[in-house]
């Protein structure tokens, strides 16, 4: 059962200031947005209208909160303009789709183009750490009071950035500890691994990639030179939050597929046994495991795997 607290007093006149901030921000207190004929419900309609197909009036009600009757005497007014057309529907005909024209489309470019030129005139006031908390804290308002629904895209890779190092070091010794019992040993194994990383990187044969959520860092992997026939694979892992989009799979993939292209012989790697979703990760990709041993690291008795692939 879920227990809903009436907020207090404090935090409704935080989020009524917020409002007003941003309706000054972006100018809707103004009589025609972006000094435009249109009203911000008006655009918002030609959005939908010039970004989606076969919307009907009852789709444009539904997905904007409209009110039906006030809708219909919008999109007449429009129709009057000429903005709009209406289609029917093959399937039913008693209902028609909505569509722009193309004296709606010459009316909203304008209104999109200016939507832009603000939104970039806005962000380029900021640092781009700054850009990036807004936009993650926008995301957060977004999220909480829009529901929790996954994102159109659930995760992005890139390259290593300053700042992703001393973040991997801290949740993987925070995560191996929480999961696995593993002590501080392990945080400095990754400490020591990465350092060297970014010490001796050489483009032509090392790579790195970071898996990125909603702002946040969510996985990673690395691959490093040993010889020039054999590349190592280090440090896969992905968060308990961003588990079952298929991350793992995708950063051994992308470290299969680099050390193919850089023309190394076989990619290697060191795991420990207890790591079973890693492995499976590993057998999927073709690996072969090649030796074992036991030993005693990170306060754990543990079994030692080494496993390659034959590129």
């Amino acid at each position: 059962m879920t227990i809903h607290h009436h907020p207090g007093r404090e935090r409704i006149d935080a989020v009524r200031a917020f409002n007003r901030f941003y309706t000054r921000q972006i100018g809707l207190l103004d009589e025609g947005l972006l000094k435009s004929t249109f009203s911000l419900t008006e655009a918002r309609v030609l959005y939908e209208l010039a970004h989606r197909d076969g919307l009907t009036a009852t789709d444009l009600g539904r997905d904007l909160g409209l009110d039906a009757g006030y809708l219909s005497r919008l999109l007449k007014k429009f129709e009057e303009r000429d903005l709009v057309e209406r289609a029917t529907i093959e399937a039913d005909a008693r209902r028609s789709s909505i569509a722009l024209t193309k004296a709606g489309r010459q009316a909203f470019a304008p209104l999109n183009q200016g939507s832009h030129d603000q939104v970039a005139a806005l962000l380029d006031r900021l640092s781009v750490a700054e850009q990036d908390r807004l936009v993650k804290a926008m995301q957060t308002v977004q999220r909480l009071l829009g529901g929790s629904a996954e994102p159109k895209i659930p995760y992005m890779l890139r390259p290593l950035q300053v700042g992703d190092i001393g973040w991997i070091i801290h949740r993987q010794g925070l995560l191996y500890a929480q999961e696995y019992g593993w002590d501080e040993t392990y945080e400095a194994l990754v400490a020591e691994i990465l350092g060297a990383f970014v010490k001796s990187f050489d483009p032509k044969w090392e790579r790195s990639w970071i898996a990125e959520r909603e702002g946040e860092v969510v996985g990673s992997v690395f691959v490093v030179r040993q010889s020039d026939e054999v590349a190592k694979l280090r440090l896969l892992y992905v968060e308990p939050s961003a588990r079952g989009l298929g991350i793992g799979k995708r950063l051994a993939e992308e470290c299969v597929g680099f050390c193919r292209a850089t023309g190394y012989r076989t990619l290697t790697l060191w795991t420990n046994d207890v790591l079973a979703a890693a492995r499976h990760i590993y057998e999927a990709a073709g690996f072969k495991l090649t030796n074992e041993e036991h030993h005693h690291s990170f306060g754990k008795d543990l079994v030692g795997q080494n496993w390659d692939l034959e590129l």
